[in-house]
This record gives C-alpha cells, structure tokens and sequence, in this order.
C-alpha cells in the first residue's frame, strides 16, 4: 500500500504537458479592391506579420495565441489581407518556473503554427487567390532574439 502511494507521489511530481483544445479564436479576410484586383496580372507582394500570447487561465492551464497577419499588395492597392488567430489551451503542470516562458513562447506557437497556416492557405483559395503557403517559423530563434532584445534594453543606459 505504501508503494503504491509513493508512485502516486511520483507521478503527482512528474511534468505534464498536454494539449486541452486547439481553436481559432478570430479569422478574416478582406479583398478590399475586388473585382478590379482580380484583372491584375502582377504577382502580389506578400507581407507577413506574427504576434503570440499566453495567459493563465487557472493553475496549470494555459491559453496561447498566435496572430498572423498576411498581406498581399499589388503596386499600392491590397489585393487581400488575411488575419488569423489560433489559439491552444494548454495543460502545463509540475514544470520548474524558469522554463514555463519557453514552452508558452516556443513549444505552444510550433503546435500552433501549422493550424494557423492552414486556415490562412484555405481562406485566401476560398477568395479567389492563389494559395499562400507560410514557410515555416522558428519560434525558438524569435524567441532567443526577444531576449536578447530585452536583455540589452535592461542594460542600457537611460
């Protein structure tokens, strides 16, 4: 009996990580100079913006979102501008403190991110457009580049 509440004990300790729901919290698209866009032969420059978050929302449960923001131009009319966010509610238990930023900044946005490139690629076909295939985004290396950002924002002089 007493073992059998000491591998309770132990798997209580142990870190769990697991995904609760996956949703897209918000989804646009505006195809602001249709039909006359659409007549246009020029391939659209594309501009891609990215944003996340984390929040808790009750011990050891996590909502993460990441934003993405497509935009397409031809010359100075926007041929589509497309914004999505997707977010997860993630579990997140009996990790030490110092690496919770990392998996809500790093580990969350890569489960993210290729449900938030779907949804884009679809809703840009569904507009008429030819499909944008997002390219994959290191969350780990924006993520390094954030703090080193912030770290050399605490160090300088004001």
């Amino acid at each position: 009996m007493a073992q059998d509440s000491q591998n309770q004990t132990e798997q209580n300790a142990a870190p769990i990580f697991s995904i609760e729901k996956l949703y897209v919290h918000d989804a646009s698209i505006e195809v602001p100079n249709a039909p006359a866009i659409f007549t246009e032969r020029t391939t659209p420059q594309i501009n891609v913006e990215l944003g996340n978050n984390a929040q808790q929302i009750e011990e050891g449960i996590f909502n993460v979102s990441i934003k993405v923001t497509v935009t397409a131009k031809i010359e100075d009319k926007t041929a589509f501008l497309v914004e999505v966010t997707q977010s997860g509610i993630f579990a997140i238990r009996n990790v030490p403190q110092e690496n919770m930023e990392p998996i809500l900044a790093v580990a969350c946005p890569n489960i993210l991110f290729p449900y938030a490139r779907e949804a884009i690629s679809d809703m840009v076909t569904r507009a008429g457009f030819m499909p944008v295939l997002l390219n994959p985004i290191n969350f780990e290396a924006l993520y390094l580049q954030q703090q080193q950002q912030a770290a050399q924002a605490a160090g300088a002089p004001n």
